[in-house]
């Protein structure tokens, strides 16, 4: 067992190896990080095909020209990494087999972001993000496919505990979301959901039926 830490390349670390297992079954083609206080929000059959049949990865790529974007970027990660390149996005992602041999395979940048990007850099929300982009932008949807939210402020997104978990708020989770899939408007843009606290799990399963179809 080997401790990881938030922010540093331990997470990172710890990504490769799950994926690189994964990597050994040759029929897994879609790997889905999530972590424990994530929930579906749909059944097992419509995340599947969705995934399946999409042209695209989900992991999100922005450039962030602010403090907790550019102003991250270290100069000595050039040549391989430029400004210009330099990506954010969240932990939370999911890739084809491709991109996932991509970043098991990775010896070009992973020392970079190794040695430059330490806290305050946040390496597990560029380092994906920006090998990504510069090796394969063309396969990567740009977006997360996991719904979190921020408007509670902080340097982690809000949890929800029994309280939270109401008619409104399963609305909320699940409508008015537009997106792009396959080139084409989608009004389905998130398969998961986070974070839930464990006391969160009664009022989730009773509501379940209803808004998620399991």
């Amino acid at each position: 067992m080997q401790v990881t830490e938030w922010g540093k390349m331990s997470l990172c670390d710890a990504e490769r190896r799950l994926l690189a297992n994964a990597l050994l079954d040759i029929n897994n083609e879609r790997f889905v990080l999530v972590s424990e206080s994530c929930i579906p929000l749909y059944n097992f059959s419509i995340i599947y095909h969705y995934l399946m049949k999409s042209l695209y990865s989900f992991i999100g790529a922005f450039d962030d020209p602010g403090p907790y974007g550019r102003g991250r970027y270290n100069q000595n990660m050039a040549p391989e990494v430029n400004i210009s390149q330099w990506r954010k996005g969240s932990q939370w992602f999911e890739v084809n087999r491709k991109l996932a041999i991509s970043i098991v395979e990775d010896n070009k940048f992973y020392p970079k972001f190794e040695e430059f990007c330490r806290p305050a850099c946040y390496v597990d929300e560029h380092y994906f993000p920006t090998m990504l982009t510069i090796q394969a932008a063309n396969l990567v949807a740009n977006r997360t496919i996991t719904w979190v939210d921020w408007s509670r402020g902080g340097a982690h997104p809000a949890t929800f505990g029994k309280n939270d978990i109401t008619e409104q708020f399963m609305k909320k989770v699940l409508e008015s979301h537009t997106c792009v899939y396959n080139n084409q408007p989608s009004p389905v843009c998130y398969l998961f959901a986070r974070k839930f606290a464990p006391n969160a799990l009664g009022p989730l399963l009773d509501l379940a039926p209803k808004f998620f179809g399991y």
